[in-house]
């Protein structure tokens, strides 16, 4: 009797699986990461709460990326002096990656400017993740500016049940490049909403189920001919539904959710994952690419027979693919928006894999 009482206390201590996440769980400067993406509208987002097992196993990847989170001390020597040793406690960012933060596509269509090289700058610290500026490139000069709010993407620790809400207010001045004023205004509830276990093709993982929903406001002012035009940016609100492991640098699976008319339309999906490029051979010997950066289209020079490609935008989503052969070696990217892509080309048995900017 004295050992079935001792097995009674003691075996929940095994099979309990809430986690408690704090900063360490999350990618810094110096940290790489593989994020794949799936395509399924009819995946089950709305599940959560205590002690819940989740089955993802059934994602398939459809395209991988790469974060490779850098140190500031990489950035320009304007950026460095921005967010770097230089700036105030509350702006020193501790690492920046590429960012689609700005709505490049709509603002294209009323700027006759180019704006590439999005890159968003945080600072992890021990009792919160923010976001505390931007830095873009508007016809080839960098630009660096601050939140005038600071945006918390994560308080620590994170514990099932926990609530926050955050502001994050955004300015970006284009002058004296061009006379126009982009501004961001961000309003985040976040709620762990469930904790448990997760599976997916990566593993299995005891997790917090972490519940962003994001209400955004984008506003354009510019002058043309003279004459100063306002233009606000319709950003739809979305959920970001996140599931956290100790350790995993990334979330273990990310679902990003958008609403129209009050229905909650499934627009990305991405999972950790290993390197799925690993093995694959560095294109930039064996096949070329040109002109690049391209307005229109690009060639591939070097194919020797016919070429299996697919292009990917920064954020790992699937945005072209065809077959090239030798004697047209053209591919027609100009319906793509501005930005970088990677090639994954398949040519005579061979994966090969490159990069080229669209502008």
């Amino acid at each position: 009797m004295k050992r079935f009482l001792l097995l009674f206390f003691v075996a929940p201590f095994f099979t309990f699986g809430q986690v408690t996440i704090t900063n360490p769980d999350f990618a810094d400067g110096g940290d790489i990461t593989y994020m794949s993406t799936a395509t399924d509208p009819t995946i089950d987002f709305a599940t959560t709460g205590a002690n819940q097992t989740w089955d993802f196993s059934t994602l398939t990847s459809t395209g991988q990326t790469v974060r490779d989170y850098q140190q500031v001390s990489a950035a320009s020597v304007l950026v460095q002096f921005v967010f770097g040793s230089f700036a105030a406690s509350d702006y020193h960012a501790t690492n920046f990656l590429p960012s689609n933060a700005l709505p490049l596509a709509q603002i294209s269509n009323f700027l006759p400017v180019t704006i590439t090289d999005v890159n968003q700058y945080s600072k992890n610290s021990a009792d919160a993740i923010t976001s505390v500026g931007l830095s873009v490139v508007v016809n080839g000069t960098e630009i660096p500016f601050k939140s005038d709010t600071i945006e918390t993407r994560y308080k620590f620790p994170l514990n099932f049940g926990d609530a926050y809400s955050s502001v994050g207010y955004s300015r970006l001045d284009m002058n004296p490049v061009y006379n126009a004023i982009w501004m961001q205004n961000r309003h985040t509830n976040s709620v762990v909403d469930g904790w448990g276990s997760i599976t997916t093709s990566f593993g299995t993982f005891d997790v917090l189920r972490v519940d962003h929903f994001i209400q955004e406001v984008d506003s354009l002012y510019f002058d043309a001919f003279g004459n100063p035009v306002a233009v606000e940016l319709p950003i739809p609100d979305s959920h970001q539904y996140e599931w956290i492991a100790v350790g995993q640098k990334e979330p273990i699976l990310r679902i990003t959710t958008t609403l129209f008319g009050g229905t909650e339309t499934v627009t990305n999906i991405e999972f950790k994952d290993n390197n799925l490029s690993a093995g694959l051979t560095e294109a930039s010997n064996a096949i070329s690419i040109y002109p690049n950066p391209t307005a229109t289209n690009i060639q591939l020079k070097g194919i020797n027979s016919e070429t299996n490609y697919t292009i990917y935008s920064m954020d790992g989503k699937l945005v072209l693919s065809g077959v090239v052969s030798q004697s047209a070696n053209t591919i027609d990217v100009s319906s793509l928006e501005n930005g970088k892509y990677t090639i994954l080309m398949q040519n005579e048995g061979t994966s090969l894999i490159n990069s080229f900017v669209k502008n």
